[in-house]
């Protein structure tokens, strides 16, 4: 299957840097939102990206401006989709507001539309059982920022074609993304290894064994990460981590999984990381440096 016409809904950061690699790899790409102000905020955000890429010469300022003309932003979902070879759902990760998008998506689409999930952990095949056609819905996770990071784990729902799998996987390559596929468990695999691994590094800060620093210097300098587990949760965002510990708690019904106290009371207190200002560490407006937040001296 040839795809051309892709249309991103939700103009979020996942979202705006979806549809910038779309369109810097020759995709002709509607981004969707229901905010116009939000849609205003992708564009500026993307040609931002997209002029620090020339000033780094990554890329010429003739692609950069052929890339910003690629895009188109609607707010009308039935509209941004009626051409499209692909949608790619981007919108905030909660279950009842995507099977609504999909729902939406499936009535007013072409018959032959694959529609993928960036969702990070929330079921494809609950997703898929809401439309016409489960055999073209797929998860595409794509990892954040979506311009730099390399991998997108494609997740088959229980119904997903063969067809749809292997167009999405050769997709993510034109997209020089390194694609690995995955089955459709909660969490896939990513978030499987990875949010166990942040909420035990809560629980080692919580239980007093040592402080943010701390923790997150030896996962650097002892393991090779490029960030520490408490300055990840807070670029992810500690409600994002949240609920997707509560989804494979629900979903895999073991303890493990369950989330530090520490992390609910943190989101409980609006304490989100770095889209709130303040989680683990403080992060000043307008500073790249991040301090440990008061609350952990």
């Amino acid at each position: 299957m040839q795809i051309k016409n892709v249309t991103v809904i939700g103009a979020g950061t996942m979202g705006n840097g979806i549809a910038q690699v779309f369109a810097m790899n020759n995709y002709d790409v509607v981004l969707c939102d229901i905010s116009e102000d939000a849609l205003g905020k992708a564009m500026k955000t993307i040609r931002t990206n997209l002029d620090r890429m020339v000033k780094k010469e990554l890329v010429s300022q003739e692609a950069s401006d052929l890339a910003m003309n690629r895009i188109k932003v609607l707010t009308d979902t039935a509209q941004a989709v009626g051409s499209a070879d692909l949608v790619v759902e981007a919108a905030t990760e909660n279950i009842e507001l995507k099977k609504k998008i999909f729902i939406q998506v499936d009535k007013s689409c072409p018959g032959h539309t694959i529609l993928a999930t960036n969702t990070s952990s929330i079921s494809i095949t609950s997703l898929a059982a809401v439309t016409s056609d489960p055999s073209r819905v797929i998860g595409m996770h794509f990892m954040n920022p979506v311009p730099v990071m390399k991998l997108v784990e494609v997740i088959r729902g229980y119904a997903t074609s063969d067809e749809t799998c292997e167009a999405v996987m050769s997709l993510s390559r034109n997209l020089a993304k390194e694609p690995v596929e995955v089955n459709d468990y909660p969490g896939f695999v990513a978030n499987r290894i990875l949010m166990p691994m942040i909420n035990e590094a809560i629980y080692t800060l919580y239980e007093g064994v040592a402080g943010v620093n701390e923790i997150d210097t030896v996962m650097r300098l002892g393991m090779a990460h490029p960030m520490g587990p408490l300055a990840l949760a807070d670029f992810i965002g500690l409600d994002v981590c949240m609920s997707i510990l509560n989804i494979m708690y629900a979903g895999l019904g073991n303890q493990k999984y369950a989330p530090c106290p520490l992390l609910v009371n943190m989101v409980n207190a609006g304490k989100l990381g770095k889209k709130s200002g303040e989680g683990f560490y403080l992060y000043a407006e307008g500073s790249k440096e991040a301090s440990v937040s008061p609350k952990f001296l």
